[in-house]
């Protein structure tokens, strides 16, 4: 069981963000700083209780029309071996656990496995923010994941959509924010 620990962090998860999102290909530019706003998420637990697992909805309230982005992160407590230096966002100074190495949990082989246990609906989804807590919002559906399928089969939505139209593929959807402060719903990844 993942500790959710209500400590600081410097810089914070939204100041690494900030820096880091405008090195995306599929950032959509403003112009300006990006003003990332948290907007939902959940998590998953690490089996071994080592990595932080947490898909990050957050809106850019730098852009005219907010656009929301999905960053599945990982909490490590030393560097990821063989990790590109494309895949660390950053590191920052955890109030209780010292330094965390923060990543695009794309790139780290443990999310990528309890995601794919996600898929074959053998993951619980977590709360975001509250310790030992699921969270009954995000819903798997579709056929399950066969058990010979990869991540490379899994797309995760960086950009997400309002009320998207159902996929017929295993998938994930959860809830996240409107600026307004609406609720809405969005597939957040998909098997192909």
């Amino acid at each position: 069981m993942a500790i959710i620990h209500h400590t600081t962090m410097n810089p914070t998860k939204l100041e690494l963000l900030a820096q880091w999102l405008p090195t995306r290909p599929w950032y959509e530019a403003t112009g300006r700083t990006p003003e990332p706003v948290k907007a939902g998420g959940f998590r998953l637990e690490d089996p071994e209780g080592e990595v932080g697992i947490e898909f990050m909805v957050v809106t850019d309230a730098s852009a005219t029309e907010p656009v929301a982005y999905l960053v599945p992160l990982t909490y490590r407590a030393a560097p990821l071996d063989g990790a590109g230096a494309d895949a660390l966002i950053g590191t920052s100074e955890h109030g209780v656990l010292g330094t965390r190495w923060i990543y695009d949990g794309v790139h780290d082989p443990v999310l990528a496995a309890q995601l794919l246990a996600l898929l074959r609906d053998q993951a619980e989804p977590q709360a975001q923010s509250v310790s030992d807590t699921p969270d009954p919002t995000v819903l798997r559906a579709g056929a399950a994941l066969a058990d010979g399928a990869t991540f490379a089969d899994v797309t995760v939505n960086r950009r997400l959509a309002a009320s998207p139209a159902p996929v017929a593929a295993a998938h994930v959807t959860a809830t996240w924010r409107l600026p307004d402060g609406t609720e809405t719903r969005s597939v957040f990844v998909a098997a192909s």
